[in-house]
């Protein structure tokens, strides 16, 4: 399905009303939606819902397709990232059209009598063709996760064969499949899905964690801060840390995620992270270790102190076997400020500018306040847009429009 010009026009002239109003509009949209179906409080993450976060990706999303709706190529990389969050989850096609009745139901509610029927008929066909989009992509993923070796479809049991603690916060699980199977290759930088049953909630819970090893192993392992800062953040990683153990059965579906290292790159890289953040970053550099690459390698992460710092002995070794490997950390309120920290609160541009070359490849992970720092000093710098690659903890479309400004 093709839009015809009159219909790319009106939706084009709704773009200022969606900045407006567009969280109003996904707010009262999901409201409605697990109202009529709340079998997709299965699907979606609760945190995300009560913290407000979804109904802002999904209104940026919304605006950014509006916006940019006679060349919807160009937000394909957007689309892609939230495809892959969708797939993990287990967004299939049939769950379009019930988002796309309550959406429109959502604009007229909102915007009343400015919700003429020409745009209602708009949005109607314009949601047909994004949906699609969206549709087309997400089958793709799905094929190739279930024809991928070892590869399958949905969830998958696994038994959790060792747990360990990491830092005062975050202790890592090694999953293997329940069935026998080995477990298939995935790009380092990838996440998997988790899905739990916690007893007294009434809807399965998903999270997506980072695998933070390299791949070619027999088992999956990702590492889970246990999140108690802030509320309703916590559910599933204090059930991890605190009811799972060793031999536990666990839902996990198989990798997806954009966030991957390139290894047929040959130029400086630098892996940059700030808290929970450098769990992907593990499986990078792993991985550029077990390719004995050659490649001028920096791994610099920031924690808050000594006893939340994860991976620190492991890290180290794993940069020592790199021909040109070396490791920064620094910490924000350092518990011995004569430690051997490399430097005392946030990175700063001065540190980069002694470690980063406009050629460095940069992978950024960690909390939006982080990324939206360390991305702006990278460019500052003069490193290329194409060279910032960054992943961070929540609904992709939400930082994508706000690094628009960075």
């Amino acid at each position: 399905m093709t839009l015809s010009k009159k219909t790319m026009d009106i939706i084009k002239s709704t773009v200022p009303v969606l900045e407006v109003h567009g969280v109003t509009i996904t707010s009262v949209f999901y409201k409605k939606l697990f109202a009529t179906h709340p079998e997709l409080l299965h699907i979606f993450n609760h945190a995300n819902q009560k913290q407000g976060r979804q109904q802002t990706a999904l209104a940026n999303m919304v605006y950014t397709a509006a916006k940019n709706i006679d060349r919807l190529e160009s937000i394909l990389p957007a689309v892609k990232q939230v495809a892959h969050k969708h797939r993990g989850l287990g967004v299939k096609p049939e769950h379009y059209p019930i988002v796309g009745e309550n959406l429109l139901e959502s604009i007229k509610e909102v915007l009343g009598d400015a919700a003429t029927e020409d745009i209602i008929s708009a949005w109607a066909n314009a949601y047909g063709v994004i949906a699609q989009v969206f549709i087309d992509v997400e089958n793709e993923m799905y094929v190739a996760s279930e024809t991928q070796d070892n590869g399958w479809d949905g969830f998958k049991n696994f038994e959790i064969i060792n747990k360990q603690q990491e830092s005062d916060v975050i202790t890592s699980f090694y999953m293997k499949p329940l069935d026998g199977m080995q477990v298939p290759v995935y790009k380092a930088g990838q996440y998997i899905t988790v899905r739990v049953y916690i007893p007294g909630e009434e809807y399965a819970l998903n999270r997506q964690y980072s695998l933070s090893c390299a791949p070619g192993n027999d088992f999956f392992r990702i590492s889970v801060k246990k999140e108690t800062e802030f509320n309703p953040n916590g559910k599933v990683s204090t059930y991890l840390h605190e009811q799972l153990s060793i031999g536990d059965k666990i839902e996990i579906s198989a990798p997806a995620g954009d966030f991957v290292l390139n290894t047929e790159e040959s130029n400086p890289v630098a892996f940059i992270s700030g808290g929970v953040g450098l769990t992907p970053m593990m499986s990078m550099l792993e991985t550029l270790a077990n390719e004995r690459s050659s490649r001028t390698v920096k791994f610099i992460h920031s924690a808050r102190n000594e006893s939340i710092h994860a991976f620190a002995n492991e890290a180290a070794a794993i940069t020592s076997q790199l021909a040109n490997g070396s490791g920064f950390y620094g910490y924000e309120e350092p518990e011995n400020a004569n430690g051997q920290h490399h430097f005392t609160g946030y990175i700063n541009e001065a540190f980069l500018a002694d470690k980063i070359t406009k050629e460095t490849v940069c992978y950024v992970c960690g909390p939006v306040s982080f990324l939206r720092s360390v991305v702006g000093m990278l460019t500052s710098l003069g490193v290329s847009k194409n060279n910032i690659r960054y992943e961070f903890f929540g609904p992709a479309i939400q930082f994508e429009s706000e690094a628009v400004n960075l």
